[in-house]
């Protein structure tokens, strides 16, 4: 391997991505038990590698020089081999150093509640340390190494304003665990996780739905990736870069999620517009059908409407983990919380709105079988398609106009990602 990343799990990783995408090298992800780590750092048979949990700070004793500030950190996360010498330097901290002025969080005079004490943390102490944080206080399970327990957070420290995630807490596939529950927070001003797999992690979606602004990690990942191949290549790769970047990533990343009204034209949008966008095409209602190999009616017939919801719910939860695909939902998706957070995690949330006049009954929709019952069904649904919409289309018009509408609106909102996250 000449260049790659090195952790003891990869599976979540996009790293892979990002180097290829930047720089004309084969980038691989080379996944370490502990004993093959350390065997790996001896036999030094790389260029240029990133270090990931668990070992950004066990690979200090291999190395022959450290960067000023990675050593005052304490913590490596890009190694340069050069001239029969290992160098380590920490571009974690100008990552979320980035990460932190783009999106214009204040630090200065707060009080600031850091999650986790690994490596990742230590950059993120020392950036927060330089921007003239008020106080800094670190929570780990274990509590050791100048972290205080969880247990005296909630006892003592529920004024903190902003709040930062650098343990793997949610990150995939556990994504539907948080490190705290932001309730118990009551003077947050920001939240930040530099967890990028999923794109919106439990707390993310928690601090949207509480009004407090919220940045994921895919932009200091990034961002720590063109820093580091700037030490790889003696490169010299700019913010414009990163941006660039970025927005890339996210459009290969993200899915896009269809949502509305039985017949309003979920499923065969998703098939266009996946064709036109050359992502993955899937319908939560055909999964259902292959899952569990019955019809939808059946279900209904044998289990009723909150059996089918329950299998509705599994499917959308697997399906919610992957990247680059249009996801058709059911018409009543909406009506399951979990189900919209799932989506919502890796997804942009499209609603297709059709006059309800344009909508058709059909025997083989269980709850929509006839013009009456449809106009209510509208009328109760309306408000939770408006409430998780990130972007609503109008859906009167043939199949081209609505494909082009949605691919228009995507370009605009990816673009926007410039100057907000996620």
């Amino acid at each position: 391997m000449n260049y790659g990343l090195i952790g003891e799990k990869l599976g979540h990783s996009f790293s892979k991505e990002i180097h290829e995408a930047l720089a004309d090298y084969s980038y691989e992800l080379c996944p370490l038990n502990p004993k093959e780590f350390h065997a790996f750092m001896q036999a030094r048979q790389f260029k240029a590698i990133n270090v990931t949990i668990p070992y950004k700070k066990e690979v200090l004793p291999y190395l022959d020089e450290i960067d000023t500030a990675a050593k005052t950190i304490g913590a490596v996360n890009t190694i340069v081999h050069k001239n029969g010498k290992l160098k380590g330097y920490n571009t974690d901290y100008d990552g979320f150093r980035y990460m932190l002025i783009k999106h214009h969080i204040k630090v200065s005079d707060k009080k600031v509640l850091i999650l986790g004490n690994g490596g990742a943390s230590a950059a993120v102490q020392a950036v927060i340390k330089d921007a003239d944080a008020k106080e800094l206080i670190v929570v780990s399970p274990s509590a050791k190494n100048g972290a205080i327990s969880f247990a005296e957070v909630y006892a003592k420290h529920r004024d903190v304003q902003i709040i930062i995630n650098t343990s793997p807490k949610g990150m995939y596939p556990h994504v539907d665990e948080a490190p705290i529950d932001l309730q118990d927070f009551p003077s947050c001003e920001a939240v930040l996780d530099i967890i990028y797999n999923p794109l919106v992690t439990r707390l993310g979606l928690q601090a949207k739905k509480y009004g407090i602004p919220f940045v994921g990690g895919l932009e200091m990942l990034v961002a720590q990736a063109v820093y580091a191949v700037n030490y790889f290549l003696d490169a010299s790769f700019t913010n414009a870069d990163i941006d660039r970047l970025y927005q890339k990533i996210l459009w290969e990343k993200i899915n896009i999620v269809l949502i509305g009204m039985p017949s309003a034209g979920k499923s065969s949008i998703a098939k266009e517009l996946s064709k036109a966008m050359q992502m993955t095409y899937l319908d939560s209602d055909e999964e259902i059908v292959k899952t569990y190999r019955q019809s939808i009616p059946e279900i209904f017939i044998q289990e009723g409407e909150a059996g089918f919801r329950q299998k509705e719910q599994a499917i959308i939860a697997s399906i919610a983990l992957r990247n680059h695909c249009v996801l058709a939902t059911g018409g009543g998706a909406i009506l399951n919380e979990a189900n919209m957070n799932a989506l919502a995690q890796n997804g942009i949330i499209v609603f297709l709105d059709r006059n309800i006049e344009k909508l058709t009954c059909d025997a083989t929709r269980p709850l929509s079988k006839d013009p009456q019952t449809l106009k209510q069904m509208y009328r109760q649904r309306l408000p939770l398609y408006q409430r998780y919409a990130v972007i609503t289309i109008k859906n009167n018009e043939d199949l081209a106009t609505c494909v082009k509408a949605i691919r228009t609106q995507l370009k605009q909102w990816i673009a926007n990602r410039k100057d907000e996250n996620i």
